[in-house]
């Protein structure tokens, strides 16, 4: 599957401000999945620098920095992503101890994972996720499944477009969240069957019915020997194959937002707004020769 991709995000400040370093985690994710084929990233108000940096945990991302004051800072990006994954299923895993919940792993791995699965999960996650495992007789890829669609089918899903995502147990108590917040919670219940689980931001061609237009989206991915890091969606109860686009991965959600950083100026409010185009097709040919889909203004 191909993508072409316009995301454009527009920062608004009351009066002239600082901005600390930024880091920018808005170039699509290149593995065994996906790949890069154009990119191009646009500040409208130049940065005084811009470099590339490789972060902990693999993110592909940019540092700018500033030195003038400004009241506005819009970022612009333009990419074609190709991804590679038809079938999310074909793997194998190749170390016992890990085809069964609770999932241990072999040491070396376990040692590399110890941030997507050492946080200790709340009782009423912990109980909810125990009683999945038991549905599936404790088997780890069952599991991650059956999860994805009890959330999708159980839960009610709600587009909420700023805040941090709500608790695990929150989540859970209420059964309503947004794709953040069903991430951060299917990410818990693996943690807590000692599956290591981290959050994930990109895209996606499938709409979630909550939504009406293209935005961000986020899921989860949970590691197993043999399948290594493997998507799944909880809001749309999938599996991920070829219709996501990953921008970020990382065992802390701020780890894998698209921008982070602040900005210095007293009693000063902000805003933000963004705009994402996203065009998807079977081959190239249907996207070349096509500009970047067009953003209003």
């Amino acid at each position: 599957m191909y993508f072409r991709i316009r995301h454009q995000l527009t920062y608004a400040y009351e009066r002239p401000v600082f901005l600390e370093p930024m880091t920018l985690r808005l170039m699509p994710r290149q593995d065994g999945s996906q790949r890069l084929l154009e990119h191009r990233l646009t500040l409208v108000e130049p940065a005084t620098g811009l470099t590339r940096v490789l972060e902990p945990d693999g993110t592909d991302a940019l540092v700018a920095w500033f030195q003038e004051k400004r009241d506005h800072l819009v970022i612009a990006v333009d990419m074609l992503v190709e991804t590679l994954r038809s079938n999310p299923f074909d793997w194998i895993v190749t170390h016992p101890e890990a085809q069964h919940l609770p999932v241990t792993y072999p040491v070396a791995e376990a040692r590399s994972l110890i941030g997507c699965h050492s946080e200790r999960s709340d009782p009423e996650v912990t109980e909810w996720a125990r009683a999945i495992a038991d549905r599936v007789d404790g088997s780890a890829t069952a599991f991650l499944s059956v999860m994805a669609d009890e959330i999708h089918h159980g839960f009610h899903h709600i587009g909420r477009l700023e805040g941090e995502p709500t608790p695990a147990a929150e989540t859970l108590a209420s059964r309503t969240g947004a794709c953040r917040d069903t991430a951060m919670l299917f990410v818990a219940a693996c943690r807590s069957q000692g599956l290591a689980a981290r959050f994930v931001s990109g895209y996606s061609m499938h709409h979630p019915p909550e939504v009406s237009e293209h935005e961000l989206h986020a899921w989860a991915e949970a590691y197993l020997p043999g399948g290594g890091w493997r998507g799944f969606d909880p809001s749309l109860g999938l599996a991920v194959a070829d219709g996501h686009v990953v921008l970020a991965a990382a065992p802390d959600h701020h780890l894998a937002a698209p921008v982070s950083g602040h900005y210095r100026g007293t009693g000063v409010g902000s805003s933000l707004s963004y705009r994402i185009r996203l065009k998807a097709a079977d081959n190239l040919e249907a996207l070349e020769g096509t500009a970047p889909p067009s953003l209003p203004d």
